[in-house]
């Protein structure tokens, strides 16, 4: 019998208008790195054809039970056998009634019988059919089973009426594989993260600020949730579209940081401050847009709290992960804010070479000395970084 891998994806499409964009689903697998197997209901190839899916995918496209391709027909149970998920996207109402009642009466519905891997389900269907008793009946008896159901969504559905029923967007869907794909070198820890800029007031249009876009503090939210942690994002105001996580807070200020990571911390395990917090905050905001004339203008500035040292020093505090981004003099500097505050991990990088930017190098100091991250995406430079703090906690 094969094995089953980490990397390889069965994906079943079933009857419904959301099928056509299971081609962007599977370019969004195969650039994740994941192997996809395509197998179609009779209806599914209704609305887009195997060509399509076998171009995308480089594979071939199975639908017929009793395809002669596998040497001794068995579709049926050789398709599944070396696959680490299913996922079925999207599933119908009435493939989910026949998987919720045991029935197979094709290639698809056999597949998630005879299966021995995870199997996930995307339900995509109106918002009546959605709603319908039998339909929740059915829904709560696969999720019995130990099939995982992800989604659905609110939105604009193709009939033209708005309600829940939507399938989740292609890349919404492919996190949940990566998800499922990942250790979970995390599991069941709780784990804090500040992400983004903060705002300070000037007036009523204007604010100090920094360049902080919040891309690496959503990279790292993102992949502690891939390696099973509860996350808690405390996010500054950021154009990102937060990651699945447990909790999203949004905050402005430094002291709306503060207060909310406070609110949280009690509870966290693990603490990670990405955030670029503004060091300073105007006294005396004004209420109103100050008026443009030829005098200077001065502002009175005050120390903002320090909320990264104010959670390290509790009497009890989490595992604390600081950030340090540097203009020059990387290492000096780095390893001086880890003592002073008392971190048994840092992550530092070059300003010149991270803000903004969709990849990263980092560089981690903790009592062991300087570990090299080497340049890459800022998820998987996340990804590393999640690893590395999972071997740090473990003793703990």
């Amino acid at each position: 019998m094969t094995s089953p891998r980490m990397d390889r994806l069965l994906l079943g499409i079933t009857g419904g208008i959301a099928a056509y964009k299971t081609g962007e689903l599977t370019r969004a697998l195969i650039g994740q790195g994941c192997e996809v197997d395509v197998v179609m209901t009779a209806a599914a190839r209704e609305f887009i054809t195997p060509v399509t899916l076998q171009a995308l995918s480089g594979r071939p496209v199975w639908h017929d039970l009793w395809d002669p391709r596998i040497g001794n027909n068995m579709a049926h149970i050789e398709l599944s056998r070396d696959k680490g998920l299913m996922l079925i996207a999207p599933a119908s109402a009435d493939f989910i009634a026949k998987l919720a009642s045991g029935l197979c009466d094709d290639l698809l519905s056999t597949l998630c019988l005879a299966r021995e891997c995870p199997l996930a389900i995307a339900p995509a269907m109106n918002r009546q059919m959605w709603d319908h008793p039998a339909t929740r009946r059915n829904i709560a008896r696969l999720i019995g089973d130990g099939v995982e159901v992800w989604g659905p969504a609110a939105g604009d559905q193709a009939c033209g009426e708005v309600g829940m029923g939507r399938m989740l967007e292609p890349a919404q869907l492919a996190e949940r594989v990566a998800r499922a794909f990942s250790p979970k070198s995390l599991n069941g820890l709780r784990v804090l993260i500040t992400a983004g800029p903060t705002f300070e007031r000037i007036d009523a249009v204007r604010s100090i600020t920094n360049m902080s876009s919040g891309k690496m503090g959503y990279a790292i939210a993102r992949a502690a949730w891939e390696a099973g942690a509860e996350v808690t994002l405390v996010s500054g105001p950021t154009a990102l579209e937060p990651p699945p996580v447990a909790r999203v807070a949004q905050v402005s200020t430094a002291q709306e940081m503060l207060a909310t990571v406070s609110a949280f911390v009690p509870d966290a395990d693990i603490f990670v401050s990405v955030a670029a917090v503004a060091d300073y905050h105007v006294l005396n905001p004004s209420d109103q847009k100050i008026k443009k004339d030829a005098h200077i203008l001065t502002l009175e500035l005050a120390p903002n709290p320090d909320i990264l040292a104010s959670v390290s020093s509790l009497a009890d505090p989490p595992f604390c992960v600081g950030f340090a981004a540097e203009s020059e003099n990387l290492d000096k500097f780095a390893e001086a804010k880890r003592h002073r505050k008392r971190l048994p991990l840092l992550a530092a990088n070059l300003v010149q070479t991270a803000f903004g930017t969709d990849d990263n190098e980092l560089v981690l100091f903790d009592d062991d000395g300087r570990h090299l991250l080497p340049r890459a995406s800022k998820l998987e430079q996340a990804r590393m970084l999640v690893q590395h703090i999972s071997k740090l906690y473990q003793p703990r």
